[in-house]
């Protein structure tokens, strides 16, 4: 979503109409709710109070969808609706904007955006605040994108899968440190000897 995407377009296919997908804007919806948590975190201590610890341990369960939390994490979520409004407020608002792309009816896709950008600005949480900034600014390609069932989230699923597979020797390192430090090669020992005894190296 940034400008110098929407400028290319523009510039090099005038006809064109722009497009958001889904996976972009729930994204900006998943680190407007985790600013919110370090918010929280930041106020309480961070973890040097027991409040601060109980926040630090509810990233998951604010960032996944319910249907795909566990059982101690839809707790935490329960703890956070009793014990701290902001935090929950920005999950709500975030799982709002996520419902945005699976209503059954696409026509009432611009009434359900107005009503949420409306409710984030008003939300005196400062990174919905912006994200409501943000999301006004692309509005029209927001809803292009639902309206043409346009989506690039199976892509951006897969890049993150080739990004893993493209560093094993990194996973290595975190799964078995040691087993990484053997695999390294050593020092070369010919040439360390022969500068012990003096010899000059071959150019």
């Amino acid at each position: 979503m940034s400008g110098g995407y929407e400028k290319a377009i523009r510039e090099n296919a005038p006809h064109a109409e722009v497009c958001f997908d889904p996976f972009h804007v729930v994204r900006l919806g998943q680190r407007a709710v985790d600013q919110v948590r370090r918010d929280e975190w930041n106020a309480h201590e961070r973890s040097h109070t027991k409040t601060g610890k109980r926040i630090k341990g509810t990233r998951w369960s604010l960032l996944k969808s319910p249907d795909k939390q566990t059982v101690p994490q839809l707790a935490l979520l329960g703890e956070a609706q009793q014990a701290n409004k902001p935090m929950f407020r920005a999950f709500l608002l975030k799982e709002e904007l996520r419902l945005l792309y699976q209503l059954e009816n696409p026509a009432l896709a611009p009434a359900h955006l107005d009503a949420w950008l409306a409710w984030a600005s008003r939300s005196r949480l400062d990174p919905f605040v912006k994200l409501a900034r943000t999301i006004r600014r692309h509005r029209p390609g927001i809803l292009a994108a639902i309206r043409l069932g346009l989506s690039n989230g199976r892509l951006e699923g897969l890049n993150s899968r080739i990004r893993l597979s493209s560093a094993p020797s990194a996973a290595c390192a975190r799964c078995n440190p040691r087993a990484s430090l053997r695999s390294r090669p050593g020092p070369r020992r010919g040439r360390r000897t022969a500068r012990r005894r003096g010899a000059r190296a071959d150019p």
